[in-house]
């Protein structure tokens, strides 16, 4: 005979504002908010995208469509784009994060740079703001090869990159997403800064050499220096600013400083990190690099 008891009908309660709690996810088209959107829905959870295309839209550079977007919103996923080191970016998520906390937003999950100094003072202005926080600090994404930047110089077969042969221990996306799924869904994350990593570190001509393997084709790493990489860039048309922040992001968190690893994924999720090699085999398998 079942017994109804004082744990159960809290379980139950507990359970029930799980459901009814709405998550905005920002950057929910992008390469960690949406994985991060797909976990949620999957759950039941029906997350608000945060994106200049959805419905409300969300803009980081249009301060007017963020109330909206935050209305009735519980808890947020907040992703900076295009990253938390560039010039605007601690003014805005300071910004964000006051009208999130006074339009009544109770969880905060930021989604951090690892190495980065500027990222610093955001993550700051998380966990003063009087919200339950949990920071994700992440190394550089593996799917940056496969979504991202890199994948045009893979598909050429060459990626000519300013990381000289500085070692990075590359994280798997879905690895945060995973994450940030925990820590907006179950409870001890709170207060928790998780520094995450993949289990080795790779250089990118180790990189490459992975990719290569995974999709059958002849790949290889070419070290440029930063004034080549830049000229590169404004070549294809990137804005000289945009281009500048991002090469001084580069060579900031490539110089060294992260060529360790770290045991956040572990404590978050009672798991080993994914293998680069695995996220290569697994995305060679989707054909977005050719080869076999």
């Amino acid at each position: 005979m079942f017994r109804l008891t004082a744990r159960h009908f809290t379980d139950g309660m507990e359970n029930n504002a799980h459901r009814q709690k709405t998550t905005l996810v920002l950057g929910g088209t992008g390469k960690t908010g949406r994985r991060v959107a797909e976990r949620l829905t999957a759950a039941g959870l029906r997350p608000r995208i945060g994106s200049r295309s959805s419905e409300p839209p969300f803009d980081w550079e249009d301060q007017a469509t963020w109330a909206l977007a935050l209305k009735g919103v519980d808890a947020v996923y907040l992703a900076y784009q295009p990253d938390l080191a560039f010039p605007g970016a601690v003014a805005a998520v300071r910004s964000f994060t006051a009208l999130a906390v006074e339009s009544g937003v109770r969880q905060l999950v930021l989604l951090s740079g690892r190495g980065e100094e500027e990222a610093g003072i955001s993550e700051q202005t998380v966990r003063d703001s009087g919200a339950d926080w949990t920071i994700l600090r992440s190394s550089w994404f593996c799917q940056n090869f496969s979504e991202d930047y890199l994948l045009e110089p893979v598909l050429a077969g060459v990626i000519a990159f300013p990381a000289g042969d500085v070692a990075e221990p590359f994280v798997d996306v879905e690895d945060i997403a995973d994450v940030a799924f925990a820590a907006l869904t179950e409870d001890g994350h709170s207060g928790q800064l998780y520094e995450l990593t993949g289990p080795r570190l790779l250089t990118f001509a180790d990189a490459a050499a992975e990719i290569a393997a995974a999709s059958g084709r002849e790949i290889r790493y070419v070290p440029v220096s930063p004034e080549q990489y830049a000229a590169e860039l404004t070549e294809h048309g990137v804005p000289a600013e945009y281009a500048t922040s991002l090469l001084d992001l580069f060579t900031g968190v490539l110089d060294g400083r992260n060529a360790h690893l770290t045991d956040g994924v572990r404590r978050a999720l009672g798991r080993e990190p994914r293998d680069f090699a695995d996220y290569a085999r697994a995305t060679a398998a989707t054909g977005v690099w050719g080869g076999r």
